[in-house]
C-alpha cells in the first residue's frame, strides 16, 4: 500500500519534469517562421530559356523533309543538296539553368491545346523563314494541312484537323512607307525616296490585330544602308510633314517603335498573346553579303568567339542585330509584349545557313551567299520548340 501510494506521488512529478524538457528542447530547435498571407513568398524565378548551349544528339531527327509544301526553295537545304544536313539537324538547345525545359514538340498536342485559334507572324523575311518551319512542324500531325492567304496574308497555312490558322503578313518597317521618285536625279543623284511615316502602321497588318489569337513582330533587317543606300533614302514623316531635322537609319528606327509599339498595344486585344523576336544574326565572314561574305561552316561557333564576331565595338559586318536588339529592348520596355530572345542561341550556328545552295542557278553570282536566312530543316526549328513551349505555358495559364 506504501508502495501504490509512492507511485501516485512521483507519477506528476515525471509528468512535469517530461513536459518541462519538452519546453527547453523547443527553445534550441530552429524556428520555422508560419506562413503569413499578408506577405506570401515570392514565386520561383522563370527559368531563362534563351542562354545555354547547343548540345550534339545523334538521335535527333527532324520533323519534315523536302517534300513539305510550304517550302521556300531557297531555304530548302535538303532538297537543293546543301552539305552536312544531317549534323546541321543533331543539335538540341539545352537553357543553363533548365537543360530540359525545351520538350521536343509534339505537333499533335500543340495543335489540339491551340483548337479554334489563330497564330499570326508579322515583319520580315526573317519571320517567313520562322513561319515556314512552323507550318511544316505542324503538317507532321495534320496530312490535310493547305496553303492559306487570306486576310492579306502573305502566306500561311490552315490545319482542318484542329481548325487551326497560322500566317505570315509581310511588314518589314511596321510603318507605312513608300516609293515615291524624284523627277530630276541630275542635280545630287538621288533616284527617288521611301517616304515612312512613323506615326501610321502598315496596312499589311494593322487590319488584322483582333483576328489573330497571338501575334509575332520583328522588324530589324531592313534597317540599314543595303536596303537603302544614299540614291534611294528613308525619309520620315509624322503627321504628314517631314521630321526635322532629318533622322538618320537608326534614329529613325527608334523613332519608329516608339510610335508603333503603343499603336500594337492599343489595337491589339489585352486578350491576344504578343510576342516580339528579337534579331536573327548574320554570319558573313569575310566581308558584307556584295563582297564575298561567306558562310562554308561545317561546326557552330564556339561561345568565346561570338563577341569577336557580333559585337558592335569590334565594328564587324554582323553587328547589327545586337545594335538593334539595344533599341528593340528600350522600346519594349514596360509593355505587355513578350520578348524572344533568339539572337544568342542563333550566334553559334554559323553551319546553318543556305550559303551557296540557294536551288537556283547564278543566285550566288547575283545576290551573293545567304549567310541571313535559315536552312531548313535547320535552327528555326529549335524556334519553334521555344515559341510553342511559350505559348502553351501562357494558354494555359489564361
Amino acid at each position: 500500500m506504501k508502495q501504490q501510494s509512492r507511485w501516485s506521488l512521483l507519477f506528476p512529478t515525471l509528468i512535469l519534469l517530461t513536459l518541462t524538457l519538452l519546453y527547453l528542447s523547443s527553445l534550441l530547435l530552429p524556428k520555422t517562421p508560419s506562413p503569413n498571407p499578408n506577405n506570401p513568398s515570392p514565386p520561383p524565378k522563370p527559368c531563362d530559356l534563351f542562354r545555354g548551349r547547343w548540345i550534339h544528339d545523334p538521335f535527333r531527327r527532324p520533323l519534315y523533309d523536302a517534300t513539305c509544301p510550304f517550302h521556300r526553295n531557297s531555304w530548302n537545304c535538303l532538297r537543293n543538296g546543301r552539305h552536312n544536313m544531317t549534323r546541321i539537324n543533331s543539335f538540341r538547345w539545352a537553357p543553363a539553368a533548365c537543360p530540359s525545359a525545351v520538350p521536343a514538340v509534339d505537333p499533335e498536342g500543340f495543335l489540339r491545346a491551340m483548337r479554334g485559334r489563330r497564330i499570326g507572324f508579322v515583319g520580315d523575311s526573317l519571320n517567313e523563314n520562322f513561319l515556314v518551319a512552323f507550318l511544316c512542324v505542324l503538317r507532321s500531325a495534320d496530312g490535310g494541312a493547305r496553303k492559306w492567304k487570306r486576310k492579306g496574308a502573305w502566306r500561311g497555312g490552315y490545319f482542318p484537323r484542329f481548325d487551326v490558322t497560322v500566317a505570315y503578313h509581310r511588314a518589314v518597317l511596321l510603318a507605312r512607307y513608300k516609293w515615291q521618285p524624284e523627277n530630276d536625279t541630275s542635280a545630287n543623284g538621288v533616284k527617288g525616296i521611301y517616304r515612312v511615316d512613323v506615326d501610321i502602321p502598315a496596312d499589311d497588318w494593322i487590319n488584322v490585330t483582333k483576328f489573330y489569337d497571338v501575334l509575332l513582330f520583328n522588324t530589324g533587317h531592313w534597317w540599314g544602308p543595303d536596303k537603302f543606300p544614299d540614291k534611294t533614302p528613308l525619309v520620315f514623316y509624322r503627321e504628314g510633314k517631314p521630321v526635322i531635322p532629318p533622322l538618320g537609319i537608326s534614329d529613325g528606327l527608334r523613332v519608329v517603335l516608339n510610335s508603333i509599339i503603343p499603336i500594337i498595344e492599343r489595337e491589339v486585344p489585352r486578350t491576344t498573346l504578343k510576342f516580339w523576336r528579337m534579331q536573327s544574326p548574320r554570319h558573313f565572314h569575310g566581308g558584307e553579303w556584295n563582297q564575298n561574305g561567306s558562310c562554308l561552316f561545317d561546326h557552330p561557333l564556339d561561345e568565346i568567339q561570338l563577341d569577336s564576331w557580333f559585337d558592335p565595338k569590334n565594328g564587324g559586318v554582323n553587328k547589327e542585330a545586337r545594335e538593334v536588339n539595344h533599341v528593340i529592348e528600350q522600346a519594349i520596355r514596360g509593355t505587355s509584349i513578350r520578348l524572344l530572345d533568339f539572337t544568342h542561341l542563333s550566334e553559334f550556328r554559323a553551319d546553318a545557313h543556305p550559303a551557296i545552295w540557294l536551288g537556283k542557278k547564278d543566285a550566288v553570282a547575283v545576290w551573293g551567299q545567304d549567310c541571313l536566312h535559315w536552312c531548313l530543316p535547320g535552327v528555326p526549328d529549335t524556334w519553334v520548340e521555344l515559341l510553342a513551349t511559350l505559348i502553351l505555358q501562357n494558354i494555359e495559364n489564361d
